[in-house]
């Protein structure tokens, strides 16, 4: 008889449960398909998880699609709309608008910074009085002046020095890179440059690169649905233990910049922050304090050497698969500056071919294919449609930086896409790697510099190919490897001297 009633209530139960999740499926599909009506075209979404099974298995594909639905476009990323704007007219005519300015309040971003620091700060008063504070201060260490072209030319001389040390033998180029564009930013916010061989900063890189990948991870994305998974053990702990070790790398930096401050002759970016924090110690209204200081400098960090470290290794990668174009810019380089004077800012001109192809380089590595994120940070209008505070918008890049309409060669790595019909230089309006408006890039000018600067200057004096096949096993996915940033596969190349005997 026991046995009987409790087979009957665990039936009960399992009835019951079924019932109740086909009842919130129902739901899920009612509001969705309510909601549907009030946004633009999309793909149909799932119940509960919207687009993002898709969109984790395959995101450029992903990506790539949406944009057959028109110049706005609405994806569910779990249970919420997001616009994505497809086509450069209007995201030109959204992101100059402060409505489009904010950033959303992402679990994994909060729980790591508090809602401290510059990159991912909603629009309000403290993110104006930070990226204000870090805008000055960068220009007043040699942001956009001719003293941080000086660093990064001294830094491409030890980074081609570096490579070559490795001469004729297959070697992974990330570390090398990643070492010479950090120590750039470090240069200017720690007051230092640290060598290639020091093993406590190639930690320091490594786990930076870890924290960048995990950021954007499936483990980050199921994060950002399900945050209460922070007090149980997963991959998400290793976000924090690398946020951790890498705040507490500043925070030494920190202590030490306080026991040798100057206040008269400020040596970089800390220096500067530890005494705006005095300046501003009666101002009530005043963001400066130690712990945004340190999330600031670690947004600085990760941003300024993150970006352009990956960018410029998907350069070697598409001057690799295109040796034609790796020569023509060698040859362009050494018939306008030899092999041993190094390029500077005011050879551009001098260098069109060049110049198109770092350009070229930065449209087809797309290293931030749906743009950095937005919020709506009021209701507002756009193209018709009604959008709602709080809505989170992405710029779907990959379709701007391929419209078969406004490019040359769209689908296809082609420094021609950016020279006219004389061979001289010249940038379409829907090239966008910098964002713009209120959000625009913080390091854009340092970028540039960098860019520049290290490519022609790798290409002036190494030739780059791939290993023999039997060691290159296969070719890297040129999908890339999507998170934060879209970054190459690890790939091996060969780098060989050239010099005037060549």
């Amino acid at each position: 008889m026991w046995t009987t009633l409790m087979k009957l209530d665990l039936t009960s139960v399992c009835l019951a449960l079924f019932l109740g999740l086909i009842f919130m499926v129902l739901f899920e599909i009612f509001r969705i398909n309510s909601h549907r009506g009030q946004f633009p075209p999309g793909p149909r979404p799932l119940p509960f998880v919207g687009v993002l099974p898709q969109a984790i298995k395959k995101p450029m594909e992903s990506l790539r699609s949406v944009s057959q639905y028109g110049e706005i476009s609405t994806i569910y990323i779990g249970r919420k709309p997001a616009i994505i704007l497809n086509t450069i007219q209007v995201t030109k005519e959204a992101l100059v608008q402060e409505a489009f300015s904010g950033r959303p309040s992402l679990p994994l971003f909060e729980w790591i910074t508090n809602g401290l620091g510059i990159l991912m700060v909603t629009f309000g008063h403290s993110w104006r009085q930070q990226r204000r504070f870090a805008l000055h201060t960068l220009r007043n260490f040699g942001l956009g002046k001719k003293s941080v072209e000086d660093r990064v030319l001294e830094e491409s001389r030890y980074l081609i020095a570096e490579m070559l040390k490795e001469e004729g033998k297959p070697m992974d180029p990330q570390h090398d890179i990643q070492n010479a564009v950090s120590n750039i930013i470090c240069s200017i916010v720690f007051g230092d440059r640290f060598d290639y061989d020091n093993k406590h900063f190639s930690y320091l890189l490594k786990i930076l690169n870890e924290y960048s990948m995990l950021l954007g991870s499936v483990a980050g994305q199921i994060f950002n649905l399900v945050p209460f998974i922070k007090h149980f053990p997963g991959p998400h702990q290793k976000v924090m233990k690398n946020a951790t070790e890498l705040l507490g790398f500043i925070r030494d930096e920190v202590r030490e910049h306080k026991e040798t401050l100057d206040p008269d002759s400020p040596r970089d970016f800390i220096d500067a922050y530890l005494l705006e924090i005095e300046k501003q110690t009666s101002n009530e209204g005043s963001t400066f304090h130690e712990e945004n200081m340190v999330m600031s400098t670690l947004d600085l960090f990760l941003a300024g050497t993150d970006t352009t470290t990956t960018t410029i290794r998907w350069g070697l990668l598409f001057l690799i698969q295109n040796p034609d174009v790796q020569e023509q810019c060698h040859e362009e380089i050494v018939r306008v500056l030899g092999y041993d004077r190094l390029p500077s800012m005011d050879d551009r001109d001098k260098l069109p071919y060049t110049y198109a192809t770092v350009h070229e380089i930065q449209r087809c590595a797309n290293i931030v294919p749906s743009g950095a994120v937005h919020e709506t940070t009021q209701p507002t209008k756009l193209r018709g449609y009604d959008i709602p505070k709080v809505t989170t918008v992405f710029t779907n890049l990959t379709a701007i930086l391929t419209d078969k309409e406004h490019w040359k060669y769209p689908d296809t790595f082609n420094p021609e896409n950016f020279l006219d019909d004389n061979g001289h230089f010249f940038k379409p309006e829907f090239f966008l790697p910098f964002s713009l408006g209120p959000r625009f890039c913080l390091g854009e000018t340092l970028a540039k510099t960098e860019l520049f600067l290290f490519v022609t200057s790798l290409s002036q004096r190494i030739h780059f190919s791939w290993p023999p096949d039997r060691i290159r096993i296969r070719w890297p996915d040129m999908n890339g490897i999507v998170s934060v940033v879209r970054s190459p596969e690890p790939f091996n190349i060969i780098c060989h001297s050239r010099g005037s005997t060549e």
